[in-house]
């Protein structure tokens, strides 16, 4: 159990626009919001890296990338070059889908060494890596496969879903992932996540990021809470 107060829990949010329609003027929006609630990072396509950047330039709120999104069906060397590229571009996190197909296929060799490239970019140049699972079309087992995978790997995180797919983040998902990689990979929750109790049951679950585009009302929310609660922090 950890103590929160209301700007802990906001830097925990990642604020996201992921629509293929967003515009210029969207963008600015979603990196004015994240100054203004200190969110940790705006998640964004790749596309938007230098835009968002130059938006946040001398704060402490991240850019963060989303590669070969949604669907993670792209090479190893297109993944890679997409990293390359969007932190050439501005952007200072990276979040990455899986193959899923070779994960179907149980071949762990080819997931390993996808993991094991874009992580290593990422951390040469001193970036988070966050691999997306996509859950949602995943077995239990296949999972635990990609759990295992990361535990050898160590990205900065494992990220429950894209937001894009069938299904999103769940309590059930998030504890899994915390049982089965080691303390320093971390867990984000992401996808469908748009109350304070969604929010806070994937916290208490394990969860140290939340990607989604509720994090303004969500933060209201829990504010408004503890105020009527006369506390100052919540312990999850």
């Amino acid at each position: 159990m950890a103590r929160y107060t209301l700007d802990d829990l906001a830097r925990l949010v990642d604020h996201t626009n992921l629509h293929a329609d967003a515009t210029e003027a969207d963008m600015k929006k979603l990196c004015d919001e994240a100054k203004q609630y200190h969110f940790k990072m705006v998640a964004i396509n790749q596309t938007q890296s230098a835009f968002c950047a130059a938006q946040l330039a001398g704060t402490d709120i991240d850019t963060g990338a989303a590669i070969a999104f949604p669907l993670g069906q792209t090479t190893i060397a297109a993944k890679v070059f997409e990293t390359k590229n969007a932190l050439a571009e501005g952007a200072n996190e990276i979040d990455y889908v899986v193959n899923i197909t070779q994960v179907k296929e149980g071949n762990w060799d080819y997931v390993k060494d996808e993991m094991t490239q874009i992580v290593a970019v990422c951390h040469e140049a001193g970036v988070p890596c966050k691999v997306i699972f996509e859950n949602c079309y995943l077995t239990e087992d296949e999972k635990l496969g990609l759990c295992r995978v990361a535990s050898e790997v160590k990205p900065d995180y494992v990220k429950t879903s894209t937001g894009f797919g069938t299904g999103g983040a769940t309590v059930a998902d998030v504890k899994l992932m915390r049982a089965n990689v080691p303390a320093e990979v971390q867990v984000k929750a992401a996808g469908g996540i748009r109350t304070a109790d969604d929010f806070l049951a994937m916290v208490s679950a394990g969860a140290t990021r939340i990607g989604c585009s509720a994090g303004i009302p969500i933060i209201e929310e829990i504010k408004q809470r503890m105020a009527a609660a006369g506390v100052d922090a919540l312990d999850l």
